[in-house]
């Protein structure tokens, strides 16, 4: 006889069971119903990149979609879905990862989409040292964690290319060729690739049919520094040894370890140390002055133009106790003349002295770690907002949490989610929102008493949607209008690690990429070099 004990625990393991099985039916299952990707090898030594991707989500939901890219010397085209719509594209490389992510349309159990990418690849056309007088690609298409059920890879060769003089890997000959393009083409097709299955394609043709090449390093640029160092190394542990001979006893050195995390730094200082654009800065602290209510933006073309309020106006900086301004925020101001416009130079100086001022902040510090911990404060800004229990609690989080939020460069798709099924409550205080619904609203229906925002009519409430489309709108156009000369301010800043990017806009653009003989496809490049390619991944 079963002891009624007994049978209420195996009761309750079964219900859990069922719970936990019930939970993880809801985690991301997708696959690639194809990968087709297509290279143009242009004269200048750059290649053009396009890929046709069509992903199913089989279950749970997806939202984006990552595709690996060779190295880090591109720059991002565009990209469109099926039905031809522009789709938002996003730089989320990391170290020697380096990859695109594409948002997709929210994709449930069942559906889905059909997009490409194009991206244009410096640096990735080599010298061939296999077969002299040659140079080469060699490329991998972007391999996935799932199932890839048909893979195309296409090369269009530079003019005056042809299958008498193009070498190809050994074992990996075309299927095919052509000259549908202009110039002469080769083709690869696989199908029913297996997670994370790499493919190795190249190609090799005389040197001459492009300008620009790398050449590849000798046998003692290699290993000379390997070898120097290994001579050096040796002479200090002789000279050690013979030091150790000759003394008993040696004093203990004194070790200082990194003091962990820097703390305490605000949401623009943060910006910096998440490498957001010199701009993008410039644009966060004109957001804080405007949630302080110190300024108005009274127009946005050519480039932006201010309007200092009371009692900015009025008081010094240092006299202003009530609404205290940090140091950027009285350099911004400082750069605003007299007419509204900003002073590039004066902006680049606000910048290099937030700059200089962040390095001392976390000199001594660990930066990987202090890194790693104002993402997770980005991450707890987006849960207060998305576990706020009404619209307005959301919305009120929201504000409070707004110079952290626009760290996350996924904060127009983050924003869309959070208020997908909600309004958005804004107050008349709130200046950041009021002055992007006036600027970029086509038709705004409020208008707020920028002197006197306390005296305004109650605003409207504004679908999550609009409101999500309207700040990202707001955001992408202060950043690009935010001075008249964007390039004299860039060049204002001397940049604290520059990283060459030898690549240029694509000049092959979306359309389908698939023909029946001869579809689209990816590969990197000689018969003797080599390419370091990425992976992607799905979300």
């Amino acid at each position: 006889m079963v002891k009624p004990w007994l049978f209420a625990v195996c009761l309750l393991v079964l219900t859990l069971s069922a719970g936990i099985y019930t939970a993880g039916a809801q985690s991301l299952v997708y696959h690639l119903e194809h990968e087709w990707v297509r290279i143009w090898i242009n004269k200048d030594g750059t290649i053009d990149l396009l890929y046709d991707i069509k992903i199913v989500c089989d279950s749970g939901q997806l939202h984006w979609v990552e595709v690996g890219q060779p190295n880090q010397y591109f720059t991002i085209g565009e990209a469109f879905d099926e039905s031809n719509d522009k789709l938002t594209v996003t730089d989320t490389s990391t170290q020697d990862d380096y990859k695109v992510r594409v948002d997709v349309i929210d994709l449930n159990g069942g559906e889905s989409v059909r997009f490409n990418l194009t991206t244009n690849v410096g640096h990735m056309i080599l010298e061939d040292t296999t077969n002299p007088g040659n140079v080469g690609m060699q490329f991998s298409p972007s391999w996935y964690p799932v199932g890839i059920d048909n893979l195309r890879v296409r090369i269009v060769t530079p003019t005056g290319v042809n299958q008498s003089n193009l070498k190809t890997l050994t074992g990996m000959p075309w299927n095919s060729s052509d000259y549908n393009d202009g110039p002469f083409a080769v083709f690869w097709e696989y199908f029913n690739i297996a997670p994370n299955q790499k493919y190795m394609l190249g190609v090799s043709f005389p040197e001459q049919f492009v300008e620009h090449y790398e050449i590849q390093p000798s046998w003692l640029e290699i290993y000379g520094p390997w070898i120097a160092f290994f001579v050096v190394f040796s002479l200090i542990i002789a000279l050690i040894g013979v030091a150790l001979r000759k003394k008993a006893y040696l004093k203990p050195m004194l070790s200082i370890e990194t003091l962990g995390i820097r703390r305490g730094l605000t949401a623009i200082e943060a910006s910096y140390l998440l490498d957001r654009a010199p701009n993008m800065l410039v644009t966060e602290i004109l957001y804080s002055l405007l949630q302080k209510r110190a300024v108005w933006i009274t127009a946005t073309k050519p480039s932006v133009t201010l309007r200092v309020i009371e009692p900015f106006k009025s008081k010094r900086p240092s006299e202003l106790k009530e609404i205290p301004l940090r140091y950027y925020e009285i350099d911004f101001l400082s750069a605003i003349r007299k007419d509204g416009t900003l002073d590039e130079q004066l902006l680049a100086e606000t910048i290099l002295f937030l700059r200089r001022s962040v390095e001392e902040k976390i000199s001594g510090y660990c930066r990987r770690d202090t890194i790693d911990y104002y993402k997770k404060i980005v991450e707890k800004a987006w849960e207060q907002v998305t576990q706020a229990g009404t619209p307005e609690l959301a919305s009120k989080a929201y504000n409070e949490q707004l110079l952290w939020l626009l760290l996350d460069p996924n904060h127009r798709t983050k924003t869309e989610i959070a208020f997908k099924d909600r309004v958005f409550e804004p107050t008349p205080l709130w200046f950041w929102y009021w002055y992007g619904y006036r600027q970029y609203h086509p038709r705004p229906t409020y208008e707020p008493n920028v002197d006197a925002p306390t005296q305004s009519a109650p605003p409207p409430q504004i679908p999550g949607t609009e409101f999500a489309n309207n700040i990202a709108t707001a955001v992408e156009n202060t950043s690009n209008n935010i001075v008249a000369n964007l390039e004299k301010f860039a060049n204002a800043i001397i940049p604290a690690a520059p990283q060459p990017k030898a690549s240029h806009k694509p000049a092959h653009h979306g359309a389908s990429c698939v023909c029946a003989c001869a579809a689209c496809a990816c590969a990197c490049a000689c018969v003797s070099c080599a390419c370091a390619c990425a992976g992607g991944g799905a979300g």
